[in-house]
């Protein structure tokens, strides 16, 4: 009876192991590849990985994700396999493989658990990205795609391409195709495969191109009696040039075991000092020691007596050098790849030479534009009235502060910039128009009293603003429609706050020719410009037409601090950031003309555009030579580039 009891509670303790289907698809194949699994290594469980992974089964991905979590178990006398969670030490919630069906609680010590090691786990997380690859979902193949691409591994070169002809989204279909390429390039064996996957790419500006390809045509310096004959020598290099300085010609020599190793000329000296007896070293008079050469001969009788370390002369590291050739040889893929690379390579480098000049014209032309809305209002103040205002730049602060009021009662962006620009207008024409009317109308005439009168304004309202607002930056929040930029390239691209800003400066100029050119106020401003007494005689009244010009030009400063506030820092002093840049574009550009501002403006950002480009580590010595280069023009061309005839000629 007893014995009876004990096989009745042996068969109840294995019921769950044998409630599985032993017959199941992919029990028959785990049972196939059983002696891999148990026994599983980095070096040898491949084959198993890659027989589940590529089954085709359904219950592939479950067994893999289960396995790479260590969950899944074998029945230490069916050898089945099932996959489990631990409810305490002693006991497991089992699921069947083929269909997860739950197979209920079993005792753990009936259960072998598979513990694969880091190394195996991930090549089972690499097998698992097919399953993902091929998810019906495109986010979860995006998110694939993504994985892969910022940790590739070889293994997902093969999964990557059997999934490319079942790929039903454009998009996505060509990710794949450009990252099989790029895997094909780091990851294939075979030479042939990774040159076209190489010549694929040529003139392709893509970052990611460009990381594949460097490691390929990486290189070593090497030395030797006669040039190698071999096809990974990429370059025969000259000693004492650019490319391979003297010193480090020799070091090479030195690391060959081609020469003896040079001593610095200060411990050369030290050595000979050290061994003076008598006025002499090594029977030689010091006095005469006044050159290189000497020097080298004397080192070279203590080496002899061996009282010193023998060195090389200057004389022999000459000759050893003029011995021997120099080369670098290609160790970052077989010759043929690394040629094919390096004249890809060459070809890309020639594109993005160009496309970075692209970029710089075109960050030259969204720095004008700021240039622009910054100087125009100042170009009428100064044109037309001949009033030196260096409180223009807090006009500007005024405008962007603006905008910081209205954003904080209108949360809209889109609405608050809209309004902004109107109220930033009207505040600051008010201020220009007090300000005219309460200091300037005084000083007409006296440019030394105005300029020193205006920066008092300037430091006045400065404080004013750090007592409203405070020392910190204020946000002014661009709508969410101009949020990133317009890529043309991975080098080629302009945000577009600064698109909205360059379109801003032609709507400005569209507006200041229209007033100009088209209306009575703009023929009454001309006829001040150009002969104030006669246009008197005419009827205008040129104390109001420049009140009402020092308003106008003082409005459009504050409008350009609303659209500078969208990229710039907003605080109190940011008018001060502009400034000089908005004094330079106007003298350079003609006092008065609003064509010789815009050209002054596309002047002055180009060049700094330009100096930051040939010296990026240094913005201040940049706007250093910029003034230079601008107080040299100024010599040649002293009314800027378009004189203006009138009173701003003459001022």
């Amino acid at each position: 009876m007893r014995h009876l009891l004990a096989a009745l509670l042996i068969c109840l303790a294995a019921l769950p192991a044998t409630a599985q289907d032993s017959g199941s698809p992919i029990q028959t194949l785990l049972q196939e590849q059983a002696d891999l699994i148990v026994e599983s290594s980095r070096r040898t469980i491949e084959p198993a990985i890659t027989a589940i992974a590529r089954s085709g089964l359904p219950d592939a991905q479950v067994m893999l994700e289960k396995w790479q979590a260590k969950q899944v178990y074998r029945h230490v006398e069916t050898g089945l396999f099932l996959w489990a969670e631990e409810i305490d030490r002693d006991t497991l919630r089992a699921f069947d493989l083929a269909g997860n069906t739950p197979l209920g609680e079993v005792a753990d010590d009936d259960y072998d658990q598979l513990k694969p090691n880091s190394g195996v786990r991930k090549m089972i997380g690499a097998a698992l990205v097919v399953f993902q690859l091929n998810a019906p979902d495109p986010v979860t193949r995006a998110t694939a795609l993504e994985a892969i691409e910022r940790d590739a591994d070889a293994s997902h070169l093969a999964a990557l391409r059997d999934t490319i002809e079942l790929e039903t989204d454009p998009a996505l279909r060509a990710r794949k195709d450009r990252l099989e390429r790029l895997l094909t390039i780091r990851f294939a064996t075979d030479d042939a495969e990774r040159i076209a996957a190489i010549e694929s790419f040529s003139g392709d500006l893509g970052v990611d191109v460009r990381a594949a390809l460097n490691p390929l045509v990486a290189t070593e310096r090497g030395v030797a009696a006669s040039a190698p004959d071999t096809p990974d020598i990429a370059r025969l290099l000259e000693p004492d040039t650019e490319a391979l300085p003297r010193e480090a010609a020799y070091d090479l020599l030195v690391e060959a075991g081609l020469a003896a190793p040079r001593l610095s000329r200060a411990d050369k000296a030290s050595a000979l000092i050290a061994h003076i007896e008598n006025g002499q070293v090594a029977g030689i008079r010091v006095a005469t020691l006044d050159t290189e050469e000497a020097r080298d001969l004397a080192y070279a009788e203590l080496a002899r007596s061996g009282v010193v370390e023998p060195v090389a002369t200057e004389a022999e590291l000459a000759a050893r050098l003029a011995a021997h050739v120099f080369y670098e040889r290609y160790v970052g893929a077989p010759p043929a790849v690394a040629i094919a690379a390096a004249t890809v390579l060459e070809g890309i480098e020639l594109r993005v030479g160009v496309h970075q000049a692209a970029d710089l014209a075109l960050d030259a032309v969204s720095l004008a534009s700021i240039y622009f809305l910054a100087a125009i209002g100042l170009a009428i103040t100064f044109g037309v009235m001949g009033v030196i205002n260096m409180a223009h730049g807090e006009f500007i602060m005024m405008g962007a502060y603006t905008g910081f009021v209205v954003q904080q009662v209108v949360p809209d962006h889109t609405l608050s910039i809209l309004l902004s620009i109107p109220l930033a207008f009207a505040v600051t024409f008010a201020a220009g128009v007090a300000m005219e009317r309460l200091v300037i109308r005084w000083l007409y005439r006296r440019p030394l009293e105005t300029l020193l009168a205006t920066f008092g304004i300037s430091i006045a309202l400065q404080q004013i603003a750090k007592n409203i607002f405070g020392t910190q930056a204020r946000p002014l929040t661009a709508p969410g429609w101009l949020d990133g930029s317009l890529v043309f390239s991975d080098i080629v691209s302009i945000s577009y706050i600064r698109i909205a800003i360059f379109v801003l400066a032609l709507l400005f100029l569209a507006l200041f020719l229209i007033v100009m050119n088209r209306t009575r106020l703009g023929l009454e401003v001309r006829a001040v410009t150009q002969n104030p007494r006669m246009a008197a005689s005419m009827g205008i009244n040129p104390d109001r037409i420049n009140m009402l010009t020092f308003g106008f030009g003082s409005g459009i400063a504050g409008i350009a601090g609303v659209a500078i506030g969208l990229y710039a820092k907003v605080t109190s002093e940011m008018g001060a950031d502009y400034i000089v840049q908005s004094f330079m574009t106007v003298v350079v550009g003609g006092v008065g003309n609003i064509w010789g501002t815009l050209l002054g403006a596309s002047l002055v950002g180009s060049l700094q555009k330009g100096i930051e480009w040939l010296n990026p580590s240094n913005t201040l010595a940049a706007q250093t030579y910029m003034i230079l280069f601008i107080i040299l023009f100024i010599q040649f061309r002293p009314k800027g580039i378009i004189a203006l005839n009138g009173r701003a000629a003459e001022a």
